[in-house]
């Protein structure tokens, strides 16, 4: 975990980055779903970062508490943030301690990361898909390490 965060007090903020700051500093790193409904859309779509495809605010509170779970502690850090139009990216760093079992292998107990990349699309002032790119391959690593 080399890479240093973004101080977000440096930012020059819009709305559409404070709901992507509420979203990984106040929903998730909390686990605290009742966020949800006021960042997204309805019928939004999901793509998250260790790779379910999921729509709609139910399956997307089932994949909080599954990650929050398996990770305790669960914390996200913004190494990046810029926007586009309707469009803010992120280079993000996820990570937690190991209490479940995640792509097949026990818990270990250990602090393991990885890294994401989303992509959220607004539409109006809530989220209406997001796509994560994650480094899966980094975290299994990280998940195997004796």
């Amino acid at each position: 975990m080399h890479d240093s965060q973004l101080d977000l007090t440096t930012v020059p903020w819009s709305p559409q980055k404070e709901t992507v700051r509420v979203f990984y500093k106040e929903m998730w790193d909390n686990a605290n779903t009742t966020l949800v409904p006021s960042i997204f859309h309805p019928d939004f779509t999901f793509r998250g970062s260790l790779g379910p495809s999921l729509v709609g605010h139910a399956q997307f509170i089932e994949y909080v508490h599954f990650v929050t779970g398996a990770f305790e502690k669960y914390t996200s850090d913004f190494l990046e943030l810029a926007e586009d139009g309707d469009k803010v990216f992120a280079k993000m760093r996820f990570h937690g301690f190991h209490r479940m079992e995640v792509f097949g292998l026990e818990p270990s107990g250990r602090h393991v990361w990885w890294y994401g990349m989303p992509i959220f699309k607004f539409d109006g002032q809530l989220i209406r898909d997001l796509w994560v790119l994650g480094d899966i391959h980094g975290l299994i690593s990280r998940l195997k390490v004796e």
